[in-house]
C-alpha cells in the first residue's frame, strides 16, 4: 500500500496541476452563476431564463446561486473573490453601479475586480400597492402619501437596489415622506407585501406581474417612458404628473477579473446568440422584460457610466438614518 501512494504522489508530483482550461474544452464541468438576491427577484428571472438557453448553448448545467444580502453586497463579492476560470459568473444589476456611491467602503472594486460579458436584460419597475390600502390610483396613493407624512411604508430588495432607487427618485420630485423597508431581495419584498405588512413597493416587473394579474396587488404605475405591452391598462409615472421620469433596471453576466479572454469571449458569443434567439426573446418580452445583448466592451462602457450616474444621483439626496 505504501509503494502504490508513493507512486501516486510520484506521479502527481510529476504531472503538475492541470493545465488552465482553454475556449476549447471549457466547460468541462458545471457553472455557477451566483444571483446576489433571493429567488423571485427580476436578477433571479433574468438569470434562470439566461441559464437555461446558455448552458444548452453549452452543453453545460448552469446552477443559479441565490446569495442575497446587504444590497447584493455579498454575493458580488464572493464572485469577486472566486477563482477566474469561467466556473463562477455573476448576474449582476444596477445595484453594481450605484452601491459605488452608497458606501464608503466595499470589500471589491466594481471595474477593477470584475470583466463584464454581456449585458442581459433591462425592465421597468411598478409601484404596486395591497388591495387593502385606501388608494385606488397614483393620483390617489400620492394624495394619501402627502396627508399623512412618516405613515406610510414602503419597502425595496434592499439598500441601494433598484427597487429603492426608482422609489427615492419619486419621493424627491414630490418630497414625500414614506418610511424605507428594506428586504434582502424582491421575493421577500412582495411577500411582505401581499401579507400587507407594507404599503407600497416599486418592484422589478415581471416579479409582480403574476400578482397584478391575479387581482393580489394592485398597479399604479410603471417606471418606463411608454405603457408596456404587457399591462397596458397601467399608466406611466412621467404621464401621472411627473414629466421626465423614467427608470429601468438592467442587468449583465459578469466574471471574475483575470479570467481568460478566450473564455470571456465564448461565454459572450454564446449568451448573445441566446439572447437573440426567438425563443429566450419571446420568454423574456411575455414578462415585461427586455433582452439588450451587447459586446463586453458595450458593457464596461454602460457600466462606467452608470457608476458615474449614480454618485451624481445620491449626491442629490442625502439618505434618512432609517435606510441604514
Amino acid at each position: 500500500m505504501k509503494l502504490v501512494l508513493g507512486i501516486i504522489s510520484l506521479a502527481a508530483a510529476l504531472t503538475g496541476p492541470p493545465a488552465p482550461a482553454t475556449a476549447q474544452d471549457y466547460p468541462a464541468r458545471p457553472i455557477r452563476m451566483v444571483v446576489p438576491f433571493s429567488p423571485g427577484g427580476g436578477s433571479d428571472i433574468s438569470a434562470r431564463i439566461l441559464a437555461d438557453g446558455l448552458g444548452e448553448a453549452l452543453g453545460q448545467t448552469i446552477v443559479v446561486d441565490n446569495r442575497p444580502g446587504a444590497g447584493s453586497i455579498l454575493g458580488t463579492d464572493i464572485v469577486a473573490k472566486s477563482t477566474p476560470d469561467g466556473y463562477t459568473t455573476l448576474l449582476g444589476n444596477i445595484s453594481m453601479a450605484f452601491n459605488t456611491a452608497l458606501y464608503k467602503k466595499l470589500p471589491y472594486d466594481v471595474m477593477r475586480d470584475f470583466s463584464p460579458v454581456t449585458l442581459v436584460t433591462d425592465q421597468p419597475n411598478i409601484l404596486v400597492a395591497h388591495p387593502s390600502l385606501p388608494a385606488k390610483s397614483f393620483k390617489e396613493f400620492l394624495a394619501l402619501a402627502a396627508a399623512q407624512p412618516g405613515k406610510l411604508t414602503y419597502g425595496s430588495a434592499g439598500i441601494g437596489s433598484g427597487t429603492h432607487l426608482a422609489m427615492e427618485m419619486l419621493l424627491m420630485s414630490r418630497k414625500l415622506d414614506l418610511v424605507h423597508v428594506p428586504y434582502k431581495g424582491t421575493g421577500p419584498t412582495l411577500t411582505a407585501l401581499l401579507g400587507n405588512q407594507i404599503s407600497v413597493f416599486f418592484s422589478t416587473f415581471a416579479s409582480a406581474l403574476p400578482h397584478v394579474k391575479s387581482g393580489r396587488l394592485r398597479a399604479f404605475a410603471v417606471t418606463s417612458a411608454k405603457r408596456t405591452r404587457t399591462l397596458p391598462e397601467a399608466p406611466t409615472v412621467a404621464e401621472s404628473g411627473f414629466p421626465g421620469y423614467e427608470y429601468s433596471t438592467w442587468y449583465g453576466l459578469l466574471v471574475p477579473a483575470k479570467t481568460p479572454r478566450v473564455i470571456i469571449e465564448k461565454l459572450n458569443r454564446n449568451a448573445v446568440a441566446v439572447l437573440k434567439s426567438e425563443k429566450t426573446r419571446q420568454r423574456y418580452l411575455s414578462q415585461g422584460v427586455e433582452p439588450i445583448p451587447s459586446t463586453s466592451a458595450q458593457y464596461v462602457a454602460h457600466l462606467r457610466e452608470r457608476s458615474r450616474s449614480g454618485r451624481r444621483s445620491c449626491a442629490r439626496r442625502r439618505f434618512r438614518s432609517n435606510d441604514g
